[in-house]
């Protein structure tokens, strides 16, 4: 799936890229606010699928001046299922920690990386995981836990997970890539100043 488009899961127009950002705010919006919130599509066809989903009452209209404002119907209900498809992300994110939380070792650190934190993936992508393991945790039974994730998150998503992982020690030797999670990651297992001080630590190595 695209957790960029979410709702591209069941609906790939614009109608799905529409719903997904009333149902990620409370707040109204203008044709003009979606526009440059989608960064694609002109006015006029998002105001085109407004009015089609007005007619659906999934959306309510409000008049503002001399223009009107969109807000996702919430007791609609197809709110709910819309809802759930456009937080899909936090879902993951959530089923991510959960699943780490129960390792036995746990990870001292680990993200999401690359385009599936960033808002640019597609449905192609791969999902990037960073997981830092304890310098003494037994190898093969961590591989086990690695691998029995990757096939998850895959089952979740429909796509191909690529897991990044080395102990503690080896912090100093990954600088790049974990400058690059410092900036985008999500984490989901530790907290990002840990990170931030083991890669100055290992970077002094």
């Amino acid at each position: 799936m695209d957790l960029g488009r979410p709702l591209s899961t069941v609906t790939p127009t614009l109608d799905g890229d529409v719903l997904a950002v009333l149902a990620q705010a409370e707040t109204t919006f203008t044709t003009g606010q979606l526009h440059r919130v989608l960064g694609r599509y002109s006015e006029d066809g998002i105001r085109k699928v407004l009015m089609r989903l007005r007619g659906q009452g999934i959306v309510l209209a409000e008049r503002v001046g001399n223009a009107y404002a969109y807000r996702l119907n919430r007791e609609h209900l197809a709110a709910g299922p819309v809802i759930a498809l456009a937080h899909s992300r936090a879902l993951l994110l959530e089923r991510l920690e959960a699943q780490l939380a129960a390792w036995r070792p746990g990870p001292v650190y680990a993200a999401v990386f690359g385009s599936a934190a960033r808002g640019d993936m597609n449905v192609n992508s791969d999902i990037d995981i960073l997981v830092i393991r304890p310098d003494d945790a037994d190898e093969d039974a961590w591989e086990q836990q690695v691998t029995g994730l990757a096939a998850q998150v895959t089952r979740w998503t429909g796509n191909d997970a690529r897991p990044l992982q080395f102990a503690v020690g080896e912090v100093g030797d990954h600088e790049p890539v974990l400058r690059d999670v410092l900036r985008d990651g999500l984490t989901v297992a530790g907290t990002r100043a840990w990170l931030s001080t083991a890669m100055r630590s290992g970077t002094r190595r």
